[in-house]
C-alpha cells in the first residue's frame, strides 16, 4: 500500500483529499448563496400570470394581468397562479441541480 493513502486513490494522501473536500464545500456554499439570490420568472395562461421566485425557492412576487380577473371564475385564476408558482419553483430546482453538479463533478451528495 502506498504511504499515506489507499492503493486505489492514485497516490493522493488523506490531507490532500480533506483540502479538496473543504474547497468543494466552500464552493458549494458560495454557489448556493449566489443562486439563492437569483430571480426566476415563470408564467401561465399565456403570460397573464407571472410568478417570480428566488433560487432559494422563496416567492418574490406575483403579477396578474387585470384582464384575467373574473369574479365568476376565481378558480381559473387560482389555477394559473398555482401553475406559475410551481413552474418557477421547478426552474429554481433545475438551476440549483445543474450548477451544483458542476461544483461536485457530478457526484450525488444528496443535495
Amino acid at each position: 500500500m502506498a504511504k499515506g493513502g489507499h492503493p486505489n486513490m492514485g497516490g493522493m494522501n488523506m490531507q490532500q483529499m480533506m483540502k479538496q473536500a473543504q474547497k468543494m464545500q466552500q464552493d458549494m456554499l458560495a454557489m448556493q448563496e449566489t443562486l439563492g439570490a437569483k430571480e426566476l420568472t415563470a408564467q401561465a395562461g399565456g403570460g397573464v400570470v407571472k410568478a417570480t421566485v428566488y433560487g432559494r425557492k422563496e416567492l418574490k412576487s406575483i403579477e396578474i394581468d387585470p384582464c384575467c380577473v373574473d369574479p365568476d371564475d376565481v378558480e381559473m385564476l387560482q389555477d394559473l397562479i398555482t401553475a406559475a408558482v410551481n413552474e418557477a419553483m421547478r426552474m429554481a430546482d433545475e438551476l440549483m441541480s445543474a450548477e451544483m453538479g458542476k461544483v461536485t463533478g457530478g457526484l450525488n451528495l444528496g443535495l
